[in-house]
């Protein structure tokens, strides 16, 4: 919706708007809201460019390695309440990602190449127990 709002606020100098918002199936509230708003989208663009720099001044500290959930906590205890979510979509519009160490590692044990494999249920290696009859179950 904001790319005809967009197109519209260009094309007002040429054309009225009523006649825009008729041709794009457009409300004209929606596009006199659109500009209402121009100045909160604004401020909370400078916001989010203001804290992606704390975010990235703290990421750098880091040594690259703090995520979203301990910038959060740090930008925290700085006295900057905010959410983790919206530090996540800061984080990820900027590229800034935390170093996660443990992906790709399974187990601390290594598997014996050397070893002989374990029976299989396919092999028929493994019986099974012997049936019940009646007379075992009775007292």
């Amino acid at each position: 919706m904001s790319k005809i709002c967009r197109f519209i606020h260009a094309e007002k100098a040429n054309y009225p708007i009523t006649l825009l918002c008729k041709v794009t199936k457009t409300a004209r509230s929606t596009y006199y809201a659109w500009v209402a708003g121009r100045e909160a989208r604004e401020a909370r663009r400078r916001a989010d460019e203001a804290l992606a720099h704390k975010i990235t001044v703290i990421h750098l500290a880091s040594r690259r390695n703090y995520g979203v959930p301990r910038v959060t906590a740090e930008l925290r205890r700085q006295d900057r309440p905010v959410n983790r979510k919206r530090v996540a979509r800061v984080m990820r519009e900027h590229g800034i990602a935390g170093n996660s160490r443990r992906t790709g590692r399974r187990s601390l044990t290594k598997a014996d190449t050397k070893a002989a494999p374990s029976p299989s249920a396919r092999t028929g290696a493994f019986t099974t127990p012997p049936a019940r009859t009646e007379g075992a179950l009775s007292r």
